[in-house]
């Protein structure tokens, strides 16, 4: 069993959410697997091969506490280390998930590296009650005067999110969470983790967030591609964001020092959203280089 460790979603070369991936999964137990997680302490993807249906891979995904349904930069970066050894048939790839299936598109750079975008479904988006909302903020030691003019939100493709439109990127990145009642609350509201986000001053729909999960062994995350994703159909509902291909940029990670950048466009058919792509850099982590 080899242990890969890429970083996913990295910004000139840096930050980035670690990652460790295990390419040839299929004789892993479920103990094995999670071992992996609990020794990295990183959310971790294995890859098996494809079954009935056509797909081409299955990939399952870990945290220290428990497995999980999808791991977006997880899949990703799985699917970089796969395309950088030639090990993908096609520019288009299918994957079994336990959340559903995924589409994985693979390009290739000038310098001759593998660039992954996947797919996600349309998301759906629902505005909290005043009572949840409420909730939402004393966990984060926010007020209503700290928001933009914008219900708190639940927003799924993949995992429910938890979207807080913070007023500026200052007093996000100022955030200190309650994190003892972290499980709680997103329990109680049917959330996996709370994304709060901010407008980035002075870009055009480029936003940054932070991701606080519900139960994951740690308390924050430098790069979700499912968060992003939910987050971006928050943004559209919001009209933030227009229904068109242009790219909406997600910065995550500044206040961990781990800058990241995750890229997300909205897949569309007659002028009608299908779903989404996410898709960002990835670079080997340094001890794996």
């Amino acid at each position: 069993m080899k242990v890969d460790v890429v970083d996913v979603f990295t910004h000139d070369g840096a930050g980035g959410n670690p990652c460790p991936v295990v390419c040839d999964a299929g004789a892993m137990t479920d103990a094995e697997m999670q071992a992996v997680a609990l020794d990295h302490g990183h959310e971790s993807g294995f890859v098996t091969t494809g079954d009935e249906g056509g797909f081409d891979y299955t990939f399952r995904f870990w945290v220290p506490n428990h497995e999980m349904e999808m791991c977006g930069h997880a899949t990703i970066g799985a699917l970089w280390l796969l395309a950088s050894r030639d090990r993908t048939m096609s520019r288009t790839v299918r994957i079994r998930t336990l959340s559903g299936p995924v589409t994985g598109l693979i390009a290739f750079g000038k310098d001759g590296m593998p660039v992954v975008e996947i797919s996600q479904p349309v998301g759906t988006v629902t505005d909290l009650g005043r009572a949840a909302e409420n909730d939402v903020l004393a966990i984060l030691g926010l007020n209503r005067s700290d928001l933009l003019d914008l219900p708190v939100q639940n927003a799924a493709t993949s995992r429910v999110k938890t979207l807080v439109p913070v007023r500026n990127t200052e007093r996000l990145n100022a955030l200190a969470p309650d994190f003892s009642r972290m499980e709680g609350l997103c329990t109680a509201i049917g959330s996996t983790g709370l994304y709060p986000y901010a407008l980035h001053e002075g870009a055009q729909q480029q936003f940054d967030a932070r991701q606080f999960p519900k139960a994951s062994g740690y308390p924050e995350d430098a790069a979700t591609g499912i968060a992003a994703s939910a987050l971006t159909f928050g943004l559209l509902r919001n009209g933030l964001v227009a229904a068109s291909t242009a790219p909406v940029t997600i910065m995550q990670g500044r206040a961990m020092g781990r800058l990241s950048r995750i890229n997300t466009r909205f897949a569309l058919s007659g002028g009608t959203v299908t779903g989404c792509f996410v898709g960002g850099a990835v670079v080997r982590a340094p001890s794996h280089r």
